[in-house]
């Protein structure tokens, strides 16, 4: 998860704390309440408080979710720096249950952690999700390829690096992988074998017998 994206996303709980004192306290007093301290908790960076107090509030109120998915993820990114990686990828996964329109981003997230632990089954299953929602998007077109190379899938990273060399030709990641994988396809390929040399057969008498 990149800084820019930590820092927007505690601004966006530091308006979640004024927003949900203005909500209709008539309507469901508790849950609002609730709300307002997980997000004045979020704003301490206290993740776990924040998170148990909105998950309070979202059960009472649903539309509390969208904060719990915010703190989720803020969560996740304290927890990879702190390289808890099992942690961060729960909190990723919860965050996409509340947030489904949300999902590029997550993705992406989720994908990173998982690219540390060098779990590249599922971090190919969140690229290929993104390149769903994003079939141009050369980054991940990228990482998908890379992926591939890395699994020793040559085949399959080379469809990948086709199709970012035809959306852009100059793409200095994708010549480069282009010449590392027509180089191990080469060493890979068994030399053909040469022709086998005709057997000569033995010469035979007219009358069908052996020569002495």
């Amino acid at each position: 998860m990149n800084r820019s994206f930590a820092f927007t996303l505690i601004a966006a709980l530091t308006l979640c704390a004024s927003q949900v004192c203005q909500a209709a306290e008539k309507k469901n007093p508790e849950a609002n309440r609730l709300a307002r301290e997980g997000a004045e908790a979020a704003k301490s960076q206290d993740w776990d408080k924040a998170v148990d107090l909105l998950k309070k509030a979202t059960a009472m109120d649903h539309k509390y979710g969208d904060e719990l998915s915010a703190v989720y993820q803020q969560r996740a990114y304290a927890a990879a720096n702190d390289q808890r990686y099992g942690d961060a990828i729960n909190d990723h996964n919860e965050a996409l249950k509340l947030t489904p329109q949300e999902a590029p981003r997550i993705h992406e997230q989720r994908a990173a952690v998982e690219m540390k632990i060098q779990d590249y089954d599922k971090a190919l299953a969140d690229y290929s999700e993104l390149i769903k929602l994003k079939p141009n998007e050369i980054k991940y077109i990228n990482y998908r390829a890379y992926i591939y190379e890395l699994k020793n899938d040559l085949q399959n990273s080379m469809a990948e690096n086709e199709k970012i060399l035809k959306l852009d030709p100059n793409n200095q990641d994708a010549k480069g992988r282009k010449q590392r994988l027509e180089q191990k396809i080469v060493e890979r390929t068994p030399l053909t074998p040469p022709p086998r040399t005709p057997t000569a057969s033995p010469a035979h008498s007219p009358t069908g017998k052996k020569k002495p």
